[in-house]
């Protein structure tokens, strides 16, 4: 199983945050364990940062390429048919962060490491 991290989970596993579950925890640390991380991650650091949402994440803005790719994960980029599955889902999803995190999932074969129940009638796999 291929792991795309969504935002909330990126954060508190790069900060030690015990709000990451054991399950999730475990999963990511699995040696030869393939995680991704999306750029719409990088997009909502910075945008929330800026808005005022995300004080504490300074130091990770400054440096996240290099954070991630330290933890061993790869970065997922924004493709066109990612873009075209987000813009066509249906359904109460109003988040632009997370429709492309579940577009990328669908066309990438990707399960979504989330605390958030709302993805679960998305039709992708969700692990925490």
């Amino acid at each position: 199983m291929r792991l795309l991290l969504d935002t909330h989970a990126l954060i508190w596993w790069l900060a030690g945050d015990e709000r990451l579950s054991p399950r999730a925890r475990d999963a990511i640390a699995t040696p030869g364990q393939e995680v991704l991380v999306s750029a719409v991650s990088g997009w909502e650091i910075t945008t929330k940062h800026r808005i005022g949402k995300l004080p504490g994440v300074t130091a990770m803005i400054a440096d996240m390429e290099r954070l991630v790719t330290e933890q061993g994960f790869s970065m997922l980029p924004i493709s066109l048919r990612h873009g075209q599955v987000a813009g066509m889902l249906p359904g109460p999803h109003k988040d632009p962060f997370d429709r492309m995190l579940i577009a990328q999932c669908m066309v990438d074969g990707l399960a979504l490491v989330t605390n958030d129940p709302a993805f679960d009638d998305c039709g992708i796999a969700r692990l925490w």
